[in-house]
């Protein structure tokens, strides 16, 4: 991938993309998306050759080594295309643009993405992995590039108008549905619609929704535990629990070091896609969290403490920030580094702790992937703390051991957007678990994002190597202050509110289409072939979801009636989208809990921070799961505060005092931590 050994470097020299810098001598003369690559493309009048990928991805390094760095191939390319590669973890606008279009045209997408556009940018042929020769069913990369250069000489017309045809689709699709003007807010009824097709679709025996490929479906999950608390239908949290467990003992959950791998590739959650994304750390974090409030389930607990160790040694800058993924391949293939074989835990354990281990964990001959060993606990659950307890100084042996092998690969980029789901990550575990350093996480990287990607009111995408880059898109706004608003409610700094308001009103000056819905990208963003909205999760939430659900909270903690009006039309013109394809807005469904005034939990805890009781107080609160909560914490001795949810809160006979508020209604306040767990628990 960047073997310099005779090779010149081509312009993708000086990127800080990981990804990019793979490619950068490559004998392919890629460029970097931008003006020079277009005009240069309109200049000699030959079609562009599109490739989008990122850094962790397995199939796109293959592509690369069989096709890009193929002296012939890379000829072929540069003598009659303008070859452009962009890492879609910067240009999600690109990706989701060229995807779109692609899947339109064949079917199926995924990475690499290989597309063939008209020099004004209009696709008209593309594609994902082509082999170097004709195999598999598919054209050989070779035949293909000489077939649409035959096609770009002799039928351009042709070309022309399908290019315009695919276009003027995408443009549609991206139009606001008139259907939207007027209707009332998602709620209730949409949610219990996706609830049923969940169940519908549900793997009884391994959990998760439909056959392998399996993703972990955070949202669905979510979905279905805000629904079990709304109902108190047991089925509901049967899909929760039984789901997360199968992950949590698969392969798909690294057993040794923690954290989660992108998919699974078969229906038993045993054999990953190894390539972890920051991202499906931040999603499942959470889930676990509420599901450990509603069943106490140590196992759950276990997950997330592991999996926050895994980013916090491995995906973390030294100055906080997080970084983007690890690659699935080291040495050339893909899964080395995580597998194993009987031999090598006896001989790091010892014989007695190693066949322990390898019973466990269902290392044995032949092993399940490729002649090793991805260890699982398929033949049965770590139920109790006292076998975790048993196993962890193993799992620690092992885990040094494993450091001495050749690492995966590091995307080292610091992603606005991913970094803010993290920082809520961290933030609710520290309030389910009450660990400092996850808090401390939590802090860490929302200063590194807001010193290094935040310039006045704006955000940037990416930073790397200390550059800051990209005008930011509707997730990063949005993720970013959700982030901000858990860490609010985690840690009580005000500037952390201040700060996700001022970013929540960006979003509506910037991003709004007009309807209650947003745009993905902002009202000054560089002209590309279309502006999409953002609506349906994919493998993160919809922005306009998140944008939904922040405004929301923040209207609580505010008592900001434009807030709440702007969370409430969000939630009213995506609902002909959600009544279309429920379980695609599932992040849109649970925003919409906090529009029901019913399910809101408002709570107040007044008491000097030291105390043993503002301690006791704030830990009920946070112990038990609510769908929709806003948490507030001052001490009266600092003086007033002048949060509406705090006006006029004060100690009850000397001591910390807690009040919740629910429906329009307050509760007598309180004093006892048990009197507010029984106040939280009804209904």
């Amino acid at each position: 991938m960047t073997d310099t050994v005779g090779r010149r470097p081509n312009p993708l020299a000086g990127q800080t993309s990981p990804y990019l810098l793979q490619h950068q001598f490559n004998p392919v003369d890629w460029y970097p998306w931008g003006p020079e690559a277009l005009q240069k493309a309109k200049a000699e009048n030959k079609p562009i050759f599109l490739s989008i990928g990122y850094a962790a991805c397995h199939w796109c390094h293959v592509m690369e080594r069989e096709s890009f760095e193929n002296d012939a191939i890379a000829a072929a390319l540069n003598a009659s295309f303008v070859a452009i590669k962009v890492d879609r973890e910067e240009r999600p606008d690109l990706d989701e643009i060229y995807m779109t279009a692609v899947q339109s045209m064949t079917g199926q997408g995924g990475w690499p993405l290989n597309v063939f556009l008209t020099p004004e940018g209009k696709p008209f042929y593309g594609g994902t992995y082509f082999p170097p020769e004709d195999r598999y069913g598919r054209p050989g990369f070779p035949t293909l590039l000489a077939a649409i250069n035959d096609a770009w000489t002799t039928r351009r017309d042709e070309i022309e108008v399908s290019a315009s045809e695919i276009t003027s689709r995408l443009e549609a699709g991206s139009a606001v549905p008139t259907a939207s003007v007027g209707n009332h807010p998602v709620g209730p009824k949409e949610t219990a619609r996706a609830a049923a097709e969940l169940k519908a679709r549900f793997d009884a025996t391994w959990g998760g929704f439909g056959p392998a490929p399996k993703f972990p479906p955070h949202a669905g999950l979510a979905l279905l535990l805000r629904e079990h608390a709304r109902t108190g239908d047991p089925k509901m949290l049967a899909m929760v629990t039984t789901t997360l467990d199968r992950m949590a003992e698969g392969g798909m959950y690294d057993q040794i070091g923690g954290g989660f791998s992108r998919y699974s590739t078969d229906e038993s959650w045993l054999v990953p896609h190894f390539e972890k994304m920051l991202y499906d750390q931040a999603l499942l974090v959470p889930v676990y969290v509420d599901t450990w409030r509603v069943t106490g389930k140590p196992l759950y607990q276990s997950v997330v403490l592991e999996t926050l160790d895994f980013v916090r040694r491995e995906m973390t800058s030294p100055d906080g920030g997080l970084y983007a993924s690890l690659d699935a391949d080291s040495e050339g293939h893909e899964g080395i580094f995580y597998v194993w074989t009987p031999g090598e835990v006896t001989a790091v354990l010892g014989a007695n702790d190693g066949a322990q281990f390898c019973a466990t964990y269902g290392i044995q001959l032949p092993g399940n992937f490729e002649g090793k060993s991805v260890p699982n606990l398929m033949g049965g659950s770590l139920a109790d703390e006292a076998a975790i307890a048993r196993l962890a100084p193993m799992k620690a042996k092992l885990l040094a051991f494993r450091g001495k092998r050749v690492r995966p690969a590091t995307d080292d980029k610091v992603l606005t957007a991913w970094n803010g789901l993290m920082i809520s990550a961290f933030a609710r575990a520290y309030d389910a678990f009450g660990r400092e350093e996850d808090l401390t996480s939590a802090r860490r990287a929302a200063d590194f994002v807001l010193g290094h990607l935040a310039k006045g009111d704006r955000l940037l995408v990416s930073w790397r190597d200390g550059k800051a880059h990209l005008n930011a898109y509707l997730d990063d706004y949005a993720f970013l202050a959700r982030g901000l608003v858990d860490l609010y409610e985690s840690g009580f700094d005000r500037s952390d509110l201040d700060r996700a308001a001022a970013l929540t009103r960006s979003i509506l000056s910037r991003f709004g289409d007009g309807h209650g819905g947003f745009h993905f990208t902002s009202d000054d963003h560089e002209t590309i072939l279309a502006r999409t909205r953002s609506t349906y999760d994919d493998a993160i939430p919809a922005g306009s979801a998140v944008a939904a659900e922040t405004l929301l909270r923040l209207a609580l903690h505010l008592d900001d009636a434009a807030f709440r009006k702007a969370g409430l039309a969000t939630l009213a013109a995506l609902r002909p989208i959600a009544e279309r394809a429920p379980t695609g807005c599932a992040t849109l469904l649970n925003a919409s809990a906090y529009a029901e005034r019913e399910m809101v939990v408002e709570i107040a805890i007044a008491g000097p921070v030291e105390a043993v009781g503002t301690r006791g107080l704030l830990a009920a609160a946070r112990a038990r799961y609510i769908p929709a909560q806003a948490l507030e914490w001052f001490d009266p001795a600092a003086g007033p505060s002048d949060l509406p949810m705090l006006e006029g809160k004060t100690l009850s006979g000397g001591k910390p005092t807690a009040y919740v508020c629910r429906n329009y209604a307050c509760d007598k306040p309180v004093t006892d931590p048990g009197e507010l767990a029984k106040a939280l628990a009804r209904r």
